[in-house]
């Protein structure tokens, strides 16, 4: 038993190290996405509020696309170093609203990616036409 102890301690040391040297994953800064759509957030409260701005680079309306505001909530990367969260887009240039849900991953080479999902839900003119308001 007594050459255990020494392991124990040695392999403790080695998982708490890797642990403590983990990066935390910060939503703060600026995003752009594949279609090349972004978004700022300026910076998450401590009760993990955050708001910023989204300027998206595809959608179907023929209005003129506007930087539109965001406001969201994640759980605190000093708890979790890789957060989940959710934000909702309030576009500026036609009456609908995107909710997004999602992770922020640290990938293996140090590098921040957000994963999410999303409903944009889009007005219509009466409760008859509800089954095709949300995408």
């Amino acid at each position: 038993m007594m050459q255990a102890t020494p392991f124990l301690l040695v392999l403790f040391l080695a998982l708490g190290a890797h642990g403590l040297s983990a990066k935390k994953c910060s939503l703060t800064g600026r995003w752009v996405n594949d279609l090349g759509s972004n978004m700022t957030i300026t910076a998450v409260n401590a009760n993990g509020v955050f708001a910023g701005s989204y300027h998206t680079a595809v959608s179907a309306t023929m209005k003129k696309i506007k930087v539109s505001p965001l406001l969201g909530s994640q759980h605190l990367p000093d708890r979790l170093n890789q957060p989940t969260f959710g934000f909702t887009v309030h576009w500026t240039f036609s009456d609908s609203i995107t909710v997004f849900t999602g992770q922020c991953f640290v990938d293996d080479d140090g590098k921040e990616v957000l994963r999410t999902m999303w409903l944009l839900r889009s007005r219509v003119e009466n409760i008859k036409s509800d089954w095709k308001a949300t995408r």
